[in-house]
């Protein structure tokens, strides 16, 4: 009899945990940032620094050469040995290398398929128009700041690329800027980014330049993971990213435009 009681006792107890359970409300998927590369640069004040972004295809086993301004480089497709300073490395889809300003970089593509590799610089105006790799890799300018970055101050910096996924139906984030600046490109799926209270859908091959001041949210309503790359410049021990406005562009009197 008293079996028969703690048995009825405990299948009570187990119906009531599941009923709990299922009257619990999942827990919320979260965003994901995966840094691919990064580095530090001792300052950024010397000359005025451009974002650039290019798209490059290497054929099949060939090679190419670059020697430009600080940028990372994010493979797309296919793979990308990269020889620098006698040390070899291979990337594959999903990786990246950063590749410092002036070094002579010896890029070769895998066999089998063309590799197809983005290449995010933080240039002076001086490399703006130079050509980002040789012949014969074929190089399609993507972006470029239409002024330098603004706002830089002396200092140490962070120099990253950041692949950020948002999964499918995530809320929009609070509003919030650059503590430096950043430029992203959209990789996957499709997003939706909020500016002075306009939303806009941002989906595969999409560029969005984030200065300091530009206060923004994103957020994704699709039934799909959404996922870009930032690539991020910021003051070396201030988070990237910070909530809100910038205390002086909150300071200043609202503009209307004619």
């Amino acid at each position: 009899m008293l079996y028969r009681i703690a048995g009825m006792l405990l299948l009570g107890a187990i119906t009531l945990a599941n009923s709990l359970a299922a009257q619990s409300p999942p827990t919320p998927a979260t965003i994901t940032r995966t840094v691919v590369a990064a580095t530090k640069l001792p300052t950024v004040t010397e000359v005025p620094l451009y974002f650039r972004a290019v798209s490059v295809t290497l054929p099949p086993g060939e090679t190419s050469s670059v020697s430009a301004a600080n940028g990372i480089l994010y493979q797309m497709s296919g793979s990308t040995e990269i020889v620098a300073d006698d040390r070899a490395r291979t990337v594959n889809p999903g990786e990246g290398s950063f590749i410092a300003a002036g070094k002579q970089v010896m890029l070769k593509a895998g066999s089998g398929v063309p590799s197809t590799f983005l290449h995010f610089f933080l240039a002076p105006a001086t490399d703006l128009n130079r050509s980002a790799e040789t012949a014969p890799a074929t190089v399609t300018e993507l972006y470029r700041t239409p002024t330098a970055v603004p706002d830089l101050k002396p200092g140490a910096y962070d120099l990253n690329l950041t692949r950020v996924t948002f999964p499918a139906q995530m809320p929009f984030n609070p509003p919030h800027h650059r503590s430096g600046a950043a430029l992203y490109y959209v990789v996957s799926g499709m997003g939706a980014n909020t500016v002075d209270g306009k939303t806009e859908a941002k989906g595969l091959g999409s560029l969005i330049y984030e200065p300091f001041d530009f206060v923004h949210q994103w957020g994704n309503p699709g039934s799909e993971p959404f996922t870009f790359l930032a690539f991020n410049i910021n003051p070396e021990g201030v988070a990237a990213v910070l909530p809100g406005a910038p205390v002086s562009w909150k300071q200043q009197p609202p503009t209307t435009t004619p």
